[in-house]
């Protein structure tokens, strides 16, 4: 069994998720359109949240498509797994303002498998990931993201711990 290719997407998916709060320092409120357009959804909450922007999914798919060019994995499939990374995220974030939970408030696991789960996905035939490295990339990156985001709290780099 190769884990190259699942260690390398967990790694894109890990410079994907970060991408959006380097984005946000770097560019302070420049571009920080909400995604869902302040649109409310049947339940009277909002669709998404202000925390989903045009920035955060522009950072995340140029990065994904950058470090996909570098990986000699096809641009292409990168702005489609950047792109989608961000979708599952949204997916979260959706389900979260459902539950009337606030955004950045963490539900370990929630927050992790569909950004995770969705570009493994869009990905899967183009990379020819079999069951196993899909599974692989989904706990990966799920775990990882546990154990980085205390690390990203404390250094002042995210609002709030993950």
């Amino acid at each position: 069994m190769d884990f190259q290719l699942p260690c390398l997407l967990i790694l894109v998916l890990v410079c994907a998720n970060g991408a959006p709060i380097i984005a946000r320092k770097l560019l302070s409120s420049r571009f920080d359109t909400p995604l869902d357009g302040g649109l409310i959804f049947l339940d009277g909450k909002r669709l998404l949240g202000s925390s989903k922007t045009i920035r955060g999914l522009l950072a995340a798919t140029l990065v994904s498509a950058v470090m996909f060019l570098i990986l000699e994995l096809g641009v292409l499939n990168g702005l489609f797994f950047g792109l989608s990374a961000m979708l599952g995220d949204s997916l979260s974030s959706f389900l979260k303002r459902r539950a009337g939970l606030n955004p950045g408030d963490s539900v370990p696991w929630l927050d992790q498998i569909p950004e995770a789960l969705v570009p493994a996905l869009v990905v899967r035939g183009a990379l020819q990931l079999d069951w196993i490295q899909l599974v692989v990339v989904v706990v990966g990156f799920t775990l990882v993201n546990m154990l980085i985001s205390p690390v990203t709290y404390w250094l002042h780099i995210r609002r709030r711990p993950h």
